[in-house]
């Protein structure tokens, strides 16, 4: 389910008051207005507060350092028996299709995305981090990382602010690569950025789920 914000937006001058849920085509009334007779008949879309997490791993596994991001969510989930995340949490694989990493984040309150990075003159393994605001890209390290395989999240994004189905809170993890030819396993330098990587993904989603259980809403939530 989409967020209040990409539901529901200022009208037009001249326009009718109320909004369209690009997702369903259902008609949203704004708050305090009267909803036209037409619209009445309309379907109705309850608006739900969005919740829990997504850490969404991109890469291609048969490209060496790009398989970064899968390698990431594996680490994460076989670290999640004895280190486990908040309930709400899900860990998912993607091999950046705009189409699939809307569907993992549509929903979540909280949004991670871990890829790899082929910037000119990389430092392998070296890690960046970014706090993305709603309707706004990744940094351009992130945005140009000369992918392999398909459309990235710059794409994404930009269909998923087009339709109204952005995530909520983005934070972008990417990794400087050295090696995306063909065959797999990670090169040394880049492998040895995982359990540090591993970890300050878990204390993102850690201190996500406390803010959310000591205010008792998720951030961005339409309650806030």
């Amino acid at each position: 389910m989409v967020g209040l914000r990409a539901l529901v937006r200022r009208p037009a001058l001249g326009t009718a008051p109320y909004a369209v849920c690009p997702a369903a085509q259902d008609l949203v009334p704004l708050a305090g207005q009267a909803v036209p007779g037409d619209a009445r008949t309309r379907k109705w879309v309850p608006v739900k507060p969005l919740a829990g997490t997504a850490v969404i791993g991109i890469g291609n596994e048969f490209r060496r350092d790009d398989g970064l991001g899968w390698a990431a969510i594996a680490l994460l989930r076989a670290r999640k028996a004895q280190r486990p995340l908040p309930s709400g949490t899900d860990l998912a694989q993607c091999d950046g299709d705009p189409g699939r990493l809307i569907g993992l984040w549509e929903g979540k309150a909280l949004t991670l995305v871990v890829d790899a990075c082929f910037p000119p003159a990389a430092q392998p393994g070296r890690t960046h981090r970014w706090c993305v605001a709603p309707g706004e890209m990744p940094h351009p390290a992130a945005a140009g990382r000369q992918s392999t395989h398909g459309l990235g999240l710059a794409e994404a994004l930009c269909l998923a602010d087009h339709v109204g189905r952005g995530p909520g809170s983005l934070i972008v993890y990417a990794v400087e690569g050295a090696d995306r030819s063909l065959g797999t396993g990670l090169t040394p330098a880049v492998a040895a950025a995982l359990p540090l990587l591993a970890l300050r993904i878990e204390a993102d989603v850690r201190r996500h789920d406390e803010r959310t259980r000591r205010t008792g809403f998720e951030p961005r939530s339409p309650e806030v």
